[in-house]
């Protein structure tokens, strides 16, 4: 289990010696997000997280059975709130960015040639400021691939107009620690607005409007100085955010009903343990069949029973004053449920994760038999099932 109760079902790459690698992107800011874990340990780091995407980045995590020992910016990004120090409150992971932008609560601050090592892997940081003073990029050991921030993008590179940007320092940056990159290495860039997700050294070298295909320093910094971009509009919030690590500022945060775990899939969950020691303040919805629901398999003790096909019309029926958790045989039917209650504001509700199956496999009771009150065929009674 881990630190919110959910279980981990270990999952990964079948080739335990290979990388595991994802990118994320924030729709509303273009912002793009990397998790790379190694195969091996199950160790694992996070790249330019983004505050709003937390939940969404931390049940991949959970999902797939890593452990995360790193969240790393690679700039004080101005356009949106680093998730960084999400992560290292909900795993004790490190939180990294360049030593001299001189951020609060980084617990690791770093240079030039250092290391960021996860299980047998590591990334090497380069410092590529530019952009802004204290930029870094990340490349992987066998430099195969490198997070660039906002150094490099793809068929273009960051503003240098604020954060001490030097368009001068940005071109020595670029060429110097990331066009001497192999040909065939990968870039991955903080941004993009246009769904371009992945270019290589080879390509930047020769389609780079700004950096590559025979532009002279000469050139790029006369085109850096006359850009006349607006700010970005989240400037004056992100900017502080981001030197704080993300932390927001006050405590008065609403405490959660539950200790909701969320899927990748965005699905509100919670797990049979919770549930059995809280069942008293909960009601209890089951979204199979009748005949399910007095079948075989079993009911929950005092569930109400609301076929799928039906609840669309019995919704207002349900009281808004108990959390609603939804009951199907694995979870299927009733994610699809949970998500109809959500949009319905009944806000308190959640999934049983993993479903009467899993409750049944952890050994909780399970009544078998008909309802109280229904006619009961010759012989047939109520009985509790266990496992």
């Amino acid at each position: 289990m881990n630190a919110d109760g959910c279980a981990i079902p270990l999952l990964r790459d079948a080739d335990h010696d290979q990388l595991l690698f994802r990118q994320l992107l924030d729709g509303e800011t273009g912002s793009l997000t990397y998790l790379l874990g190694d195969g091996s340990s199950g160790e694992a780091v996070l790249v330019d997280p983004v505050f709003e995407q937390h939940e969404r980045d931390w049940a991949l995590i959970r999902e797939l059975g890593l452990t995360l020992v790193c969240s790393l910016d690679t700039h004080i990004h101005a356009d949106h709130v680093t998730g960084s120090w999400l992560m290292h409150e909900r795993s004790g992971c490190d939180i990294a960015l360049a030593a001299n932008a001189q951020g609060e609560f980084v617990t690791r601050a770093l240079n030039h040639a250092d290391q960021v090592r996860f299980g047998g892997r590591w990334l090497d940081v380069r410092a590529t400021p530019g952009h802004t003073a204290s930029c870094l990029s990340y490349v992987l050991d066998d430099q195969s691939l490198a997070c660039t921030g906002d150094t490099l993008l793809i068929r273009g590179c960051g503003r240098c107009d604020f954060q001490q940007g030097d368009p001068a320092q940005l071109w020595h940056s670029v060429q110097q620690h990331l066009f001497s990159l192999p040909g065939s290495c990968l870039l991955y860039p903080a941004h993009d607005y246009t769904g371009r997700l992945v270019s290589t050294v080879a390509e930047e070298r020769l389609f780079n409007q700004r950096l590559g295909g025979g532009a002279s320093k000469r050139d790029f910094i006369g085109t850096m100085q006359n850009l006349q971009l607006p700010h970005p509009r989240r400037m004056d919030a992100a900017l502080p955010g981001n030197l704080r690590s993300g932390r927001p500022e006050g405590t008065n945060q609403e405490e959660p009903w539950a200790p909701i775990c969320r899927s990748y899939a965005g699905l509100p969950e919670l797990t049979p343990e919770w549930v059995v020691h809280n069942s008293d303040a909960l009601s209890l919805l089951d979204v199979r069949s009748k005949e399910e629901y007095e079948g075989p398999d079993g009911r929950i003790q005092g569930s109400l029973l609301i076929p799928l096909p039906e609840l669309p019309g019995r919704i207002a029926s349900l009281s808004k004053q108990r959390p609603v958790v939804v009951i199907c045989h694995s979870g299927c039917r009733s994610a699809l449920a949970t998500k109809q209650l959500l949009a319905h504001g009944i806000t308190r509700a959640a999934n049983l994760r993993g479903g009467l199956k899993r409750w049944g496999d952890e050994g909780y009771p399970l009544i078998v038999g008909p309802q109280p009150g229904a006619s009961n065929p010759a012989g047939a009674e109520n009985r509790t099932k266990t496992t």
